[in-house]
């Protein structure tokens, strides 16, 4: 499955499984922006994302984690 930036409990999943040690609340949203691009079935165009779109992602991990 082609993970977009509209993908925002799909991306938290997988940032959860591979960086589950992560201060998912200080981290910074360029190293978000990069975990993102790194995922491997990430296929979205990375400069299509914003602040917005990274904070839901942060918000939507952070739920993920309960």
């Amino acid at each position: 499955m082609a993970l977009r930036w509209t993908d925002i409990n799909d991306i938290a999943i997988e940032l959860e499984d591979r960086h589950g040690d992560a201060d998912v609340v200080n981290l910074r949203f360029t190293d978000l922006h990069k975990w993102v691009c790194a995922l491997p079935d990430f296929k979205d165009d990375p400069n299509r994302s914003n602040e917005k779109i990274l904070e839901a992602i942060q918000m939507a991990w952070l739920d993920e984690r309960r």
